[in-house]
């Protein structure tokens, strides 16, 4: 599926509205002048607001599905379509806002 890639600067969260960054953004692929990120790199997830107990809130994230078609370093990298999951709680993340120039699939 196509879809706009993310970039350090796009707005993620996590389904109960944490924000997540990527830990190692990727600075080979730049749009609008900022890094793109590869799914090789797990995200980082800020106010989580979940409390234990039942589910602890989400720490990190991963992306489990990203471009197929175009990739940098050997690594797909992420985009908008894209899959990811959160842990511990196994949420998803979801992009809110993101550069609007450059998609892939």
């Amino acid at each position: 599926m196509a879809g706009f890639l993310l970039h350090q600067g796009a707005v993620v969260i996590c389904a109960h509205g944490g924000q997540a960054m990527p830990t190692t953004p990727n600075p080979r692929v730049l749009v609008t002048g900022m890094p793109t990120a590869t799914i090789a790199a797990p995200w980082v997830v800020a106010g989580c607001p979940l409390v234990p107990p039942p589910i602890p809130p989400c720490v990190t994230g991963l992306w489990l599905i990203g471009t197929v078609r175009v990739t940098s370093m050997g690594q797909p990298l992420v985009v908008q379509t894209g899959t990811a999951i959160t842990m511990p709680g196994a949420a998803t993340l979801i992009p809110i806002s993101m550069q609007t120039r450059v998609m892939a699939t």
